[in-house]
């Protein structure tokens, strides 16, 4: 019986742990520090960092199953989803890496053993084939003479893609950076399906599958182009989940394997299909992966980068789900079925599940009422149409602002007898792709990166002054033996009292000095395992081996400390008022304010703010112990502690605890107890995206100044309303009583004004063709009462067209109004149209009723004139 998908993940992580290789848990799929990318689209993105010898881990051999995403920038496999056997919006890339430990002899040996041993996935040797770089003897004679593959099934691929180095089976990471040749290993479907081996001129065909790409990193290509070797030869492999699922369940699709088909049948129930045929079930399920992962992650439909992703992805399977018949909304029902089906990669999904179905039901409600405002927008191009063909941008701005499907505008077009211009859609799309992947590329010249071999030791949890060695200097990015007054740089110490910004938290400032140099920190900074104090140089010199006295600014580190604390109470009090749900998605703590990003549904109460709030200062008034304690990762999970996902932690942690109330991992600096914050308030609470929320804070004195300043406010306030703290909201009451009484008076004088304008109008009025028309550019006329005064003259005039116009502060103002019996020949919504173009502006509405403005006043007489000929030739 064939293993399912959970077990051949399972399987593969079990092997390489077998060989040494450390388990690694798959990253986010927002890739950590690394603003080039715009998701995670490969198992080494999160090693990246020790591949450029950035960072560090206590470990030499890695295996992962790691979640990507591919659907924005250069990976872009959108449009084929669901169409194809193998293209996916999100996938699992099973993946081996070794940071400078084993090379191309074990890496090749690893994968044939887990390959083909009975133990294993027990492959046939004969239905493998494997490829290699034209020049790369060493891996073409490991695989022939060491594994035993015959020589006609080693097949060399050289640079296939013009220029050199430019080949399938040579990978690099950017223009510049690691890159090397590659090992890629295809399987054999049978010669029943059409398809040729890699190189030949059939090898687009089905038949031949690459199921593993084995890289191994030689050089560094710097920006000339030369290949330097790298000193630590390193492995990177790749291997698709859902592809080597198909193989050892015996089937050619990915989406005929056990986790598809069980998705595709809940995707069937969910919107009511009964043909399980149909591509777009497999569009759905392929989309609820990728949609639910994502927002899992952090990331929110919105109309910009990652979230605009997310966005068309979502709106792509809602259609797919309309075009099946789905009534109501029905996407986010398919979060639980996809948890069922994702076994242990499904955890944190599981997790948050309440909240990613709520994200995804209101995008869902949201893109309904879009649908209803583009089919709006669609109806006002097509009035104002002048031949049968919609213009391509109309048709991009529809899909791109709209999310509008190109077949439904073209559907929309049909049904009235109109075409779209498909070439000229394709050529703003192409524009868009265009910039997207400028957007998305890799702008990094990584031998440009500030990279740091010395270690530094963080003193600063009970030290904020100490003596240290210079370890490293950099000035302008470069290494220096020295720096001098004036200059500008980053001095690495062997040991320092200085927090590098991270966890949210700011870097510390202060001072490093001696007898004849002073060096001011402006900001700290992490760069791997080396702590850097970037400022500059206010006197003397300084050379690599002087030592320094550190000083930290200990009134800011204070403000800081005390800031960062009060987040642990904060989150703590919000799962206690909010629900278990509430997850930490992001923060701030610096010496004025701190700021906490949080996931919850919808903008939270007066009541539930002010609850918090008590809380809060209620574990102040406790004066708890803060504690830190280090232990490994799995006993702080086990004790409970509150793990951030998606950030990197080692094996070894440091566990936070506030008494009873808190237990949270951070590195971060603290008060020793929590009544040292002496008073916590929330200055706002807002959204910053669909489900998730930001309170902003002060403590201690920051929260005293804040509510000085509130009293002052008030008592600045009753004076001026003649009142005092007594009976300042009767006072208050009182005057906006009034105010509203005047305003309704006010209002009441208008429209007396407006019925008497109206009156005198009527009589100007001209016969055309049988119906009253009423042309009139009106002075001293609010732009608002426009509209009454339409309404009016309707009344008054029974059966007839009416345009009013007025200019106000150098803008022009236009209101057509039409009588019902008239609408048939003569439309408001196309006559102020046309009048709009005229005075340099845009306007539009339904055919009873339409208003515009414009900039041009100049042309008002003119385009007013006009009118009577308009519409006679209507009539």
């Amino acid at each position: 019986m064939s293993k399912s998908t959970a077990e051949i993940r399972q399987a593969f992580l079990d092997f390489f742990h077998s060989k040494g290789h450390q388990v690694v848990a798959s990253s986010s799929l927002v890739p950590t520090n690394d603003p080039t990318l715009l998701f995670t689209n490969a198992g080494m993105n999160q090693f990246k960092d020790v591949f450029l010898g950035q960072d560090k881990r206590n470990y030499s051999r890695a295996t992962t199953s790691q979640r990507c995403v591919r659907a924005g920038g250069k990976h872009n496999d959108l449009e084929n989803v669901g169409y194809t056997a193998r293209h996916h919006t999100f996938f699992e890339m099973l993946g081996n890496f070794s940071f400078g430990d084993y090379f191309k002899r074990e890496a090749i040996g690893f994968a044939w053993e887990l390959l083909t041993s009975a133990e294993w996935f027990a492959l046939p040797k004969e239905k493998l084939w494997v490829t290699v770089y034209e020049t790369d003897d060493e891996a073409f004679n490991i695989w022939a003479d060491e594994i035993g593959v015959p020589r006609e099934r080693i097949i060399r691929i050289g640079d296939n893609k013009g220029g050199a180095y430019a080949s399938d089976n040579f990978w690099q990471m950017g223009d510049t950076g690691p890159c090397g040749p590659c090992s890629e290993i295809f399987f054999d479907h049978g010669d029943h399906i059409w398809g040729g081996p890699p190189g030949s001129p059939e090898e687009d065909g089905d038949r031949f599958i690459e199921i593993w790409n084995i890289v191994f990193m030689q050089f560094n290509r710097q920006s000339d182009g030369t290949m330097l070797p790298l000193p630590k030869p390193s492995v990177d492999t790749g291997m698709g989940l859902e592809r080597i699922s198909a193989v050892l369940q015996h089937v050619n699709s990915n989406y005929e394997i056990d986790l598809f088909q069980k998705l595709i049948k809940s995707v069937a129930e969910v919107t009511g299909a009964s043909d399980l045929t149909s591509k777009s079930l497999r569009v759905i399920a392929d989309h609820i992966r990728s949609c639910a992962f994502l927002v899992c992650d952090g990331v929110i439909p919105s109309n910009e980068n990652r979230g605009y992703v997310l966005r068309r992805i979502i709106r792509r399977a809602i259609r797919h789900g309309n075009m099946l018949g789905a009534q109501g909304t029905f996407f986010w029902k398919l979060v639980a079925p996809l948890i069922e089906v994702m076994g242990a990669a499904g955890d944190e999904l599981a997790k948050q599940q309440a909240q990613v179905e709520q994200i995804l039901k209101t995008e869902e409600e949201q893109f309904a009422k879009t649908l209803e405002r583009g089919l709006a927008l669609l109806d006002e191009e097509l009035a104002k149409l002048q031949g049968d063909t919609l213009d391509g941008e109309t048709v991009f701005r529809l899909y791109d602002t709209f999310g509008f499907p190109v077949d439904l505008t073209a559907d929309v077009c049909r049904e009235r007898n109109l075409k779209i211009d498909e070439a000229g859609f394709e050529k703003a799309m192409e524009q868009q792709r265009q910039r997207a992947r400028e957007a998305s590329g890799f702008g990094a010249d990584y031998n440009n990166v500030i990279r740091i071999e010395e270690a530094s030791t963080f003193k600063g949890y009970d030290q904020l002054a100490l003596t240290a060695a210079v370890t490293a200097i950099f000035v302008d990015g470069q290494p220096a033996d020295e720096i001098s007054a004036g200059q500008e740089g980053v001095i690495v110490l062997d040991e320092t009292p200085f927090y590098g910004e991270s966890g949210g938290q700011v870097g510390d400032t202060g001072e490093l000095r001696n007898d004849n140099a002073a060096f001011t920190v402006t900001d700290t900074q992490k760069y791997a395992q080396a702590i850097g104090h970037v400022g500059k140089l206010a006197s003397g010199q300084l050379r690599i081996g002087d030592r320094l006295a550190a000083h930290v600014d200990e009134a800011r580190r204070d403000r800081i400390r005390l800031n960062h604390s009060a987040t642990h109470l904060l989150h703590a009090a919000l799962r206690q008022v909010l629900g278990h749900h509430v997850a930490q998605k992001g923060s701030l703590v610096n010496d004025k304010y701190l700021r906490f990003d949080f996931s919850h549904s919808e903008a939270m109460k007066p009541q539930e703010i002010r609850q918090v709030e008590e809380i809060v200062n209620a574990q102040i008034r406790r004066n708890l112990p803060v504690d830190t304690n280090v232990m490994e990762l799995e006993a702080a999970k086990a004790l409970g502690a509150m793990a951030l996902f998606g950030e990197k932690y080692d094996d070894r942690v440091r566990v936070l605890t506030m008494g009873d109330f808190s237990t949270e991992l951070c590195g971060g600096t603290h008060a020793s107890r929590t009544g040292d914050i002496g008073l916590f308030r929330i200055t706002s609470e807002s959204g910053t995206a669909a489900g998730i929320r930001r309170i902003e804070a002060v403590t201690g004195e920051g929260a005293l100044k804040q509510m000085y300043a509130q009293s002052e406010q008030l008592h600045d306030i009753a004076q001026l309303v003649k009142a005092n703290s007594s009976n300042l909201n009767e006072k208050v009451r009182g005057l906006m009583d009034n105010v509203r009484a005047l305003e309704k008076e006010l209002q009441q004088l208008k429209d007396q004004q407006a019925a008497q304008e109206s009156a005198s109008l009527s009589s100007k009025a001209i016969d055309v063709k049988g119906v009253k028309l009423l042309v009139s550019e009106l002075s001293n006329v609010e732009p608002k009462m426009l509209r009454t005064m339409v309404d009016d003259l309707k009344n008054q005039l029974k059966s007839a067209v009416i345009v009013l116009a007025t200019v106000a502060e150098g803008k022009v103002s236009l209101i057509a109004g039409v009588t019902k019996d008239v609408t048939d020949r003569v439309k408001a919504g196309e006559l102020v149209g046309e009048l709009a173009l005229q005075v340099g502006g845009k306007g539009g509405g339904r055919p009873d009723m339409a208003q515009a403005g414009g900039t041009d006043a100049g042309a008002l007489p003119g385009a007013l004139a006009g009118v009577e000929s308009w519409v006679a030739a209507k009539l």
